[in-house]
């Protein structure tokens, strides 16, 4: 069994949700980041998004776009995430998606990409712009079974296309809240029950609620519905308002810990 799937059996048994934390790899710069997400999974984060900077993040609000700015200018490349992940696997048996766009994997090429990621120990791959129909030219070359493609679901999406995208998912099912980029305000707990349950009827995947969840209180209220909470923009706000602050690791640190909290349901 993959970690993917260990991490959701376990916190089933424990009845737990999963905190899946994103931050972006090299913010504020390399060195510091590793230390973030080192911090992160020693306090209790259950599956880390490690984001890939890139110059046009259109999912992404303006605290990830920034974020992503910051780490390339200081040199993070996709090869930088994947170092990264290496040495995080060195200490954590914590899962690891890389999240990206697909620009920067197409440029590193497909199947280097497959065979560094796996040999880093990362355990999947969340592509945001990378659609079902167009996903074969990168899934052909992968050759094992414990590398999950995650794939997300809008409240936009029609309920046939939802059956089309879950079936060619693995690891767990993003679903995203509502409708705008990362970050967004207005989160509304009903609907999003709703869409769980639409997502269900589809796939026996986990399914996991990202965008608009800032909050403890968001956490807890999203955990009732879904497998799992997404958060990034609220670790990457964190992050800009301490650059400078030599105790950014354990100020992220202490907020995921508020958060794995109110997982547990």
């Amino acid at each position: 069994m993959d970690r993917i799937n260990e991490t959701f059996q376990r916190l089933a048994a424990q009845k737990e949700k999963a905190l899946v934390g994103f931050v972006t790899a090299g913010d504020p710069n390399p060195a510091v980041s590793k230390q973030i997400i080192s911090a992160m999974c020693r306090s209790g984060l259950d599956i880390l998004e490690l984001g890939v900077p890139f110059s046009d993040p259109t999912a992404d609000g303006p605290v990830i776009q920034r974020s992503s700015e910051r780490a390339l200018k200081k040199g993070t490349t996709l090869s930088t995430v994947l170092d990264m992940t290496a040495d995080l696997r060195k200490e954590t048996e914590v899962p690891v998606i890389i999240f990206s766009y697909y620009n920067p994997i197409f440029s590193y090429g497909v199947e280097s990409f497959y065979r560094a990621a796996v040999d880093a120990g990362a355990d999947g791959v969340l592509v945001v712009d990378l659609p079902p129909e167009e996903s074969d030219e990168l899934t052909a070359c992968w050759t094992g079974k414990g590398f999950s493609l995650i794939r997300l679901v809008a409240p936009t999406t029609p309920p046939e296309r939802v059956a089309v995208i879950t079936t060619a998912a693995s690891g767990f099912v993003y679903l995203v809240s509502m409708t705008g980029v990362t970050g967004s305000a207005g989160l509304q707990t009903d609907p999003i029950a709703d869409l769980c349950l639409r997502v269900r009827k589809t796939t026996t995947l986990p399914v996991c609620v990202g965008f608009g969840i800032s909050t403890a209180d968001d956490v807890a209220r999203v955990s009732k519905a879904a497998d799992g909470v997404v958060i990034g923009s609220a670790f990457e706000r964190l992050i800009e308002e301490n650059l400078d602050n030599p105790g950014l690791p354990e100020l992220v640190a202490e907020r995921v810990r508020q958060y794995k909290a109110a997982t547990r349901v």
